[in-house]
C-alpha cells in the first residue's frame, strides 16, 4: 500500500536497489516491468534521468525532502502536516543512500574522475543535492541540445524553490538556438546568464562547497574539489569574470545577432594575431568550424594565404577606427 508520498513497496524496493548498485542504473539494464515504478519515482523526483536517457540516478532523499517541504508549505495549511512528515517518511531511504557504497572512493579533498559516464552521474548528484546556489562557467555555449533540455528540467524546480543560478557563456552562445531556448525558459525564474568575450575557466560550483573543473584538455576527466580554500579561489575567479561579463536580454530582438556575426568575430580575432587554435578556444568552437569560417573569409577577400588574410583583416579593422 502506498504512503502519502505515493511510495509503495515496489517503488521503495526499486529505489533501494538503485542505491545499492552505487546510485545509478543503465536504462538497458531495466526490464519492461520496471517502467511503472520508474515513472513514479521520476515524477516524485527521487530518481532523475541523465542526458540522452541512457542512465537513471538516485536523488538524495534529504535534498528531495527540503524541496518537497517548501512546495507543500506553499499550498495550504491543510498540507502543512504532510510537509512536516516528509523527512520521516524518507528516513529509511536516506539512511540507505548515506550508507550505500560509492563507485568512487574518496582519497582526499580533490578527486580526479576519468570515466565520462561517472562524471555525468556525479554532477547529476551534485545538482540534485544543491540547495542554495549554482555557479557555472561554460566557455563556448554550444552545449548539446539534449543536455540543455535535461538542464531545464532540473534547473526550473531549483529556481522555483528559491535557488540562485548564474551562468557565463561566450558570445557564440547568442547564435545557438538551443542555448537561446534554454535561457529564455530559465530567465523568468531568476536565472542570470551573461556572456564574456574572452577566455575563462570552465567550472561548476555547487553551494560554494564543491567545484568541478576539467582535468584534461579533451574533457575526458574532471576534478571534483572540496577543499574550502581551492573552492574559494574558484568562486573569486568566477566573480571577477562575472563583473566583466555583458548582460543579455534573452528573448528580445536585440539578444541574437545574425549568424554572420560569428564569422565576423573570427575575422576580428584573426586580425588581432590569434591562431586558428586560439580562435577556436576563445569562441568555444571546434578548429574545423573555425577553419570553415576562415576559408569563406579567404574567398571573400581573395586572400591566397592565412598571413595575407590576417593582414587584410587588420587593415579592415584599422579603417573602422
Amino acid at each position: 500500500m502506498p504512503d502519502d508520498l505515493g511510495l509503495d513497496a515496489d517503488a521503495r524496493a526499486f529505489y533501494l536497489a538503485v542505491v545499492a548498485a552505487g546510485g545509478w542504473v543503465m536504462a538497458d539494464d531495466l526490464c519492461a516491468q520496471d517502467a511503472p515504478v520508474l515513472a513514479r519515482l521520476l515524477e516524485l523526483g527521487l530518481v532523475r534521468g541523465l542526458p540522452g536517457g541512457t542512465f537513471y540516478s538516485a536523488v538524495s532523499p534529504r535534498a528531495f525532502a527540503g524541496r518537497a517541504g517548501g512546495e507543500l508549505r506553499e499550498r495550504s495549511a491543510r498540507l502543512l502536516r504532510q510537509a512536516e512528515e516528509v523527512p520521516a517518511a524518507l528516513d529509511e531511504l536516506a539512511q540507505a543512500y548515506d550508507a550505500a557504497p560509492r563507485r568512487i572512493e574518496r582519497t582526499g579533498v580533490v578527486e580526479t574522475v576519468q570515466d565520462r559516464d561517472t562524471i555525468r552521474h556525479r554532477i547529476a548528484q551534485l545538482v540534485a543535492d544543491t540547495t542554495t546556489e549554482m555557479l557555472t562557467a561554460q566557455p563556448g555555449g554550444n552545449r548539446p541540445a539534449d543536455h540543455l533540455v535535461w538542464a531545464m528540467e532540473q534547473d526550473v524546480p531549483f529556481l522555483k524553490g528559491g535557488g540562485v543560478m548564474r551562468t557565463l557563456y561566450q558570445p557564440v552562445a547568442r547564435v545557438d538556438p538551443a542555448t537561446i531556448e534554454y535561457a529564455v525558459t530559465v530567465a523568468p525564474y531568476g536565472a542570470r546568464i551573461r556572456v564574456l568575450d574572452e577566455d575563462f575557466q570552465r567550472m561548476l560550483i555547487f553551494d560554494r562547497s564543491v567545484a568541478v573543473i576539467p582535468a584534461s584538455a579533451d574533457m575526458g576527466s574532471a576534478a571534483f574539489i572540496e577543499d574550502p580554500t581551492a573552492v574559494e579561489v574558484l568562486v573569486e575567479l568566477f566573480e571577477r569574470d562575472w563583473r566583466r561579463a555583458e548582460r543579455v536580454q534573452w528573448g528580445s530582438a536585440h539578444a541574437v545577432p545574425d549568424a554572420g556575426a560569428v564569422e565576423a568575430r573570427v575575422g576580428l580575432l584573426l586580425a588581432g594575431g590569434l591562431s586558428q587554435r586560439a580562435i577556436a578556444g576563445r569562441l568555444g568552437l571546434s578548429e574545423r568550424t573555425v577553419a570553415g569560417h576562415i576559408a569563406r573569409l579567404r574567398e571573400e577577400h581573395e586572400a591566397e594565404t592565412l598571413f595575407q588574410l590576417g593582414w587584410l583583416m587588420r587593415g579592415r579593422t584599422d579603417g573602422r577606427r
